[in-house]
């Protein structure tokens, strides 16, 4: 496995560990077309949460992470043909597992920032945004 998709399964695992601790029941993970991925698909208060989870390698200063102000950003890599294989995968996700009727549904984004070395995350949990 290249280690770009290691940091980001890791990512994914801190993620999925945030969301239960917050109560969430995470339904499916890796929801996988050949038009798109949902990394994360979880319910909490009758709402399903598709997540998206963006993960970045950087070196953190006594556990910390300092944001510079030209520094990459996790969110910064959601391009609109991201977000359209999002949307695809979403209403298929719909169709074949809600045939009653569309259940309250949105989209969130996690940012992982994570020290490898130091084995130190910090998550930025973004929620209901427009997809």
């Amino acid at each position: 496995m290249a280690k770009h998709n290691q940091i980001g399964e890791i990512g994914e695992n801190i993620m999925t560990n945030f969301l239960i601790k917050k109560g969430f029941e995470v339904i499916c993970r890796n929801y996988r077309k050949k038009w798109g991925e949902i990394d994360i698909i979880a319910e909490k208060d009758k709402v399903l949460h598709f997540v998206e989870v963006k993960t970045v390698s950087r070196k953190s200063f006594n556990g910390k992470f300092h944001q510079e102000i030209n520094s990459y950003q996790p969110e910064d890599n959601m391009h609109p043909w991201k977000l359209q294989r999002l949307r695809r995968a979403v209403q298929t996700y719909l169709m074949e597992k809600h045939q009653n009727g569309e259940p309250l549904w949105q989209f969130d984004l996690a940012c992982v920032f994570l020290d490898v070395e130091a084995k130190v995350a910090k998550v930025k949990f973004m929620q209901n945004l427009i997809l």
